[in-house]
């Protein structure tokens, strides 16, 4: 299990300085989990692969790395008091967003679907 946490953050690593050194707006780790799709992708490991065991190591204690942020909000809970209006404003909108954004694409897949007939019945 520990060469593959070696390859989880040698590819979390390599997103940082990717992300550092490009300036690209986008967090490090997020920039390591696309390079670490990118290598599986690639290499298509076994299943018994060290880096999907540890994988499966870290999402069954994935509960665990909710603390820290359930932590920060406790910190801050001032800062959304204060700003009640903007945080459910903020959460309000970007339910609406999801939402019709969501609405929007199942409405474009069944046209797609329909236009180009997948669903039809093979004539017998």
């Amino acid at each position: 299990m520990l060469p593959g946490l070696v390859v989880l953050l040698l590819c979390q690593f390599a997103g940082e300085l990717a992300v550092r050194l490009t300036g690209v707006p986008l967090p490090g780790p997020v920039a390591g989990m696309l390079l670490l799709v990118v290598v599986l992708a690639v290499r298509r490991p076994a299943p018994d692969a060290p880096v999907l065991q540890a994988a499966d190591g870290l999402l069954a204690h994935l509960q665990l790395l909710f603390v820290p942020a359930g932590v920060g909000v406790v910190t801050t809970l001032a800062v959304f008091r204060d700003q009640a209006p903007a945080v459910l404003g903020g959460i309000v909108l970007a339910w609406l967003v999801g939402l019709l954004l969501t609405g929007w694409s199942a409405a474009a897949l069944l046209n797609l679907q329909r236009r180009f007939g997948h669903g039809r019945r093979a004539a017998s």
